[in-house]
C-alpha cells in the first residue's frame, strides 16, 4: 500500500520475476487500473487468471512435460518493499499495489521475450502512484529511492534485471534509475546497461521510443499479407484505406497511428481516458496529438467529433481495432458490440477469455498481445546490446558501406553511359544510420515471429493467440530441459 501523512508518504512497490531464463527483464510501471472492470462481468477472471487460462489452453498443444509446464507457470520470486519520501502536502491517502497484475505482466513478458527470440527472462515492477499528482522533483526522489531498494536487494543490473519504461514512465525516469545504479557501482564498465529506454544522450538507442507502436504496425501489415486472413476478413493485403480505430493515445497508440497513417490507412477513431475522437474520413494524427498535449483533452479539437463515452470507441465499425490502453477493455459486457474484422492487441491483456471465445466464434481475427506489442522489448534488447558493446550501431560500418556502394554505382554508370545526379547518388549510397539498423532489425524480428505464429496455427489448427503461447512455451522449455536447469534427470 501507499500511505501519505505529515509530509511523508511510504511507498510499497512490487517486483515479480516470472522467469530467470538468461537475462530477465523488468519494467518499471506506475500502475493505473481503475478502468479495467467496466467492460467485464463480475464472474469474469482477473487479468492474471486470464493469462493462466490462455497458458493452460496452449500447454495442452505444446507437447511439453507436465513437470516443465508447472514450473514455467509459477513465478520465480517476488519482492515488495516500502520506503518513506518527504512531500509538501499534509494529507492521508492509501493506495495498493495489485500484485496479481504485476504477476500477469511478468508472465506475459516471459512469453513475449521467447516469441521474438530475445534472451531475457520476464519480470515486471511497479509503484502504485499516479505520476500526474506529483512534481518532477518528487517523482525523481521516488524513482531514485525505488532504485536504491532494487540495488540493495540485488534486483537490478545489466546481468540481473534490466528495467524499461511502461505506463507512467519514460526516458527521464530511466535516466534517474541509471544514474542511481551507477552511484552504487562506480567501477562497473557495463553499468549503463542496467536499464533501457534511456535518452539518446545517456546511452539510449534511436527508435526505442516508438518501437512498440511500430511493432504493432509491422505485425498487422504482415498478417494482412496472409491469404487465410484475407479470406476470413474480406480485406485486401494493402494497408492503404483500411479504417482503423485505436484505443489509447500514449506512446504505443500514437506511434502506431502515425505509421498506419503514413502508409495510407485512415485512423477514424482515437480513444483516451476522458473521451474519444471520431472522423469517418480520417483523423489528422499530428494535429490531434498536438491539441491533446496542449489541452489535455479531445474536446474542442478541430475536424473531429467527440465521443463522450470513451469505451464506445471500441464499438465503432472499422476494419482494424487496436486496443492500446489497459487490460480487460473487451469483456462480456461489450464483446457483442465489437464491429472490427481484425483486433490487434497493442495493450497487455485487453480481451478477457470469455470475450476472446466469442470473437473467435464470430470469425474476428485476434492478433495477440504477447506477439503484437513485443516491439518494445525487442528494441530494449538492441539498446542493451549497444550498451554492452559500448558503441553506436553503424559507427564501424557506415562509411565502408558507402564506399562499396559508390564503387558499384560508378561501375553501373560507366556501363550505361549515364551519371546520377548528386541527389540520386546520395540516396543510393548512403550508409545505414543507427535508426535504420534498429528499424530493420525490429521489422525482421516481428515478421519472423508472425511467420512462426502462423506456421504453428496452421499446422495445429489453432487460433493465433494459442499458437503464440505454444511457441513461447516450447522455446522456454527447450532451454530449461536442454540446459539441465530443471534438475529433472
Amino acid at each position: 500500500m501507499l500511505l501519505l501523512w505529515k509530509r511523508t508518504f511510504r511507498i510499497a512497490t512490487t517486483i515479480l520475476k516470472h522467469s530467470r531464463l538468461l537475462y530477465p527483464k523488468i519494467n518499471f510501471r506506475s500502475l493505473s487500473t481503475g478502468n479495467t472492470k467496466v467492460s467485464c462481468e463480475d464472474h469474469e477472471p482477473s487479468f492474471l487468471d486470464s493469462v493462466m487460462i490462455y497458458y493452460d489452453k496452449a500447454a495442452r498443444f505444446s507437447g511439453v512435460s507436465e513437470k516443465t509446464l508447472s514450473h514455467l507457470k509459477a513465478p520465480d520470486c517476488s519482492l515488495q518493499v516500502t520506503f518513506p519520501i518527504e512531500i509538501e502536502d499534509d494529507k492521508v491517502e492509501i493506495l495498493t499495489v495489485e500484485e496479481q497484475e504485476v504477476s500477469a505482466l511478468a508472465a506475459l513478458m516471459t512469453y513475449k521475450c521467447a516469441i521474438v527470440d530475445v534472451p531475457f527472462g520476464g519480470a515486471k515492477g511497479g509503484i502504485a502512484i499516479d505520476p500526474k499528482k506529483f512534481t518532477v522533483a518528487q517523482l525523481e526522489r521516488i524513482t531514485r529511492r525505488y532504485t536504491v531498494e532494487l540495488c540493495q536487494k540485488a534486483f537490478i543490473g545489466p546481468g540481473v534485471d534490466v528495467p524499461a519504461p511502461d505506463v507512467g514512465t519514460g526516458a527521464r525516469e530511466m535516466a534517474w534509475i541509471m544514474d542511481t545504479y551507477r552511484q552504487f557501482h562506480p567501477n562497473d564498465v557495463d553499468s549503463i546497461g542496467c536499464v533501457t529506454g534511456k535518452p539518446i544522450s545517456l546511452g539510449g538507442v534511436r527508435g526505442r521510443n516508438e518501437a512498440t507502436g511500430i511493432g504493432v504496425y509491422y505485425c498487422v501489415r504482415e498478417f494482412l499479407s496472409y491469404p487465410e486472413v484475407q479470406k476470413a476478413t474480406g480485406l485486401s493485403e494493402k494497408i492503404r484505406d483500411k479504417r482503423i480505430v485505436i484505443q489509447g493515445f500514449g506512446k504505443v497508440g500514437y506511434f502506431a497511428a502515425k505509421f498506419f497513417e503514413k502508409n495510407g490507412a485512415k485512423i477514424i477513431g482515437i480513444g483516451e481516458k476522458e473521451c474519444g475522437a471520431y472522423n469517418p474520413n480520417g483523423i489528422n494524427i499530428e494535429e490531434l496529438f498536438n491539441y491533446h498535449v496542449k489541452t489535455g483533452t479531445f474536446r474542442g479539437a478541430p475536424n473531429v467529433d467527440v465521443i463522450e463515452d470513451t469505451l464506445k470507441i471500441l464499438e465503432l465499425d472499422c476494419d482494424i481495432l487496436i486496443p492500446a490502453a489497459l487490460e480487460r477493455q473487451i469483456g462480456l459486457k461489450n464483446v457483442t458490440k465489437i464491429n472490427a474484422k481484425i483486433i490487434g492487441e497493442a495493450a497487455n491483456g485487453p480481451i478477457t477469455p470469455g470475450a476472446n471465445d466469442i470473437l473467435n466464434e464470430k470469425g474476428i481475427i485476434i492478433l495477440p498481445d504477447l506477439l503484437l506489442n513485443a516491439g518494445g522489448v525487442t528494441v530494449s534488447y538492441f539498446e542493451w546490446l549497444k550498451n554492452l558493446s559500448h558503441m553506436r550501431f553503424g559507427r564501424m560500418t557506415k562509411k565502408w558501406d558507402e564506399l562499396g556502394k559508390s564503387k558499384l554505382v560508378e561501375l553501373v554508370e560507366n556501363n550505361v553511359g549515364r551519371h546520377l545526379t548528386e541527389a540520386e547518388r546520395k540516396n543510393i549510397v548512403q550508409g545505414a544510420e543507427e535508426l535504420d539498423l534498429v528499424y530493420s532489425g525490429l521489422e525482421d524480428t516481428m515478421i519472423g515471429a508472425c511467420q512462426e505464429t502462423r506456421s504453428t496455427a496452421t499446422s495445429k489448427g489453432l487460433d493465433f493467440r494459442t499458437a503464440a503461447f505454444v511457441n513461447a512455451i516450447q522455446k522456454i522449455s527447450t532451454v530449461y530441459e536442454g540446459s539441465g536447469m530443471m534438475f529433472m534427470n
